[in-house]
């Protein structure tokens, strides 16, 4: 008679028990913890009024222009939903508002890539080790810090007025000068060159680009024979691409949003015949001129369209012609 053989299935390993910690070392890290959690705290506090101030200041008007813009809304009255009807009228009823983005796009298509070349130009003369370099570097930074203050902007209409210092000069030679400011083939121009002026901040950025640029690549040029001229457009141009980049993009914004110098050249209207309506000013003229302040919001929406549309331009463009010390 065969016995019955009862065969009992192994059970798996036991999972190895975690060594219990110490006492000491909980509490360690529960201070830990705690004192963490007390840091963020803090940390929360003191970055509550700048919270406040980015929701109230920032946040908050962006948003209530956003709808303003899609309303009939002056300061005066309530504001009446219009939908699409003022960026309808923007760019197909309103002929000003096209004479002032081409006014704007003229100024800034002319004015800065004059003003880039200028600043690299005088950094490329400070950076030969000059005696007091300081000195200069101060002074041409002195018109950056002036150019968009109202004293200026006066002071520039006194100088190509019809009695101004220019004329004045002319007149040394026996030539009359128009009053460039009051005739409409001359008063943007006088812009330009007021914004050209302005120098001073691009040229600094370019003379520290300029400084980081090793002297040892142009002395392995001189001795291959490079030229002076060769050695900019090999050396200088080529590593000072994402400085120039730099410099144009801050540059291209704060042009779009030049108001100071039309304002006071013009006396605020824009003229002679809407020959400087730059486009901020023209949005002032609507929203705080004939209270259309749904109008001004749509404005204001269309430029920051425009200005970041462009910035992403030139940021896709770049790496065509930016070089970085990376790049292979």
């Amino acid at each position: 008679m065969s016995e019955s053989i009862s065969v009992t299935p192994e059970r798996p390993p036991a999972a190895p028990r975690e060594a219990a910690r110490p006492p000491g070392r909980r509490r360690r890290t529960t201070y830990a913890n705690v004192h963490r959690r007390r840091e963020a705290r803090t940390a929360y506090v003191f970055l509550a009024p700048w919270f406040v101030g980015l929701f109230l200041i920032t946040v908050g008007p962006i948003l209530a222009s956003l709808y303003l813009s899609f309303t009939d809304y002056s300061l005066l009255e309530e504001a009446q939903w219009v939908g699409w009807d003022n960026y309808s009228k923007l760019f197909f009823e309103d002929t000003r508002f096209i004479q002032s983005l081409k006014v704007t796009t003229i100024y800034v298509v002319v004015s800065v890539p004059m003003q880039l070349a200028f600043a690299l130009a005088l950094a490329l003369a400070l950076d030969r080790g000059l005696r007091g370099l300081s000195f200069y570097r101060s002074i041409y930074y002195l018109p950056s810090l002036l150019g968009g203050s109202v004293a200026i902007a006066i002071l520039w209409r006194k100088i190509f007025g019809t009695d101004g210092l220019v004329n004045a000069v002319l007149a040394i030679f026996d030539i009359e000068g128009p009053g460039w400011v009051s005739d409409p083939d001359t008063a943007l121009g006088t812009l330009i060159l007021l914004h050209v002026w302005t120098f001073g901040a691009p040229m600094v950025i370019f003379l520290a680009g300029l400084r980081q640029i090793p002297q040892s690549y142009y002395e392995a040029a001189a001795v291959d024979g490079a030229t002076k001229l060769r050695q900019f457009r090999s050396i200088t141009l080529p590593l000072l691409t994402p400085i120039i980049f730099f410099n144009l993009v801050l540059e291209v914004i704060k042009s779009f949003q030049s108001f100071t110098q039309s304002f006071i050249v013009s006396g605020g209207s824009g003229g002679p015949v809407d020959s400087t309506l730059f486009y901020t000013l023209y949005l002032y003229l609507k929203g705080f001129k004939s209270y259309e302040m749904g109008y001004a919001a749509a404005m204001a929406w269309v430029l920051l369209l425009l200005i970041a549309g462009l910035t992403g331009v030139n940021f896709l463009a770049s790496k065509y012609w930016v070089f970085y010390g990376d790049t292979k």
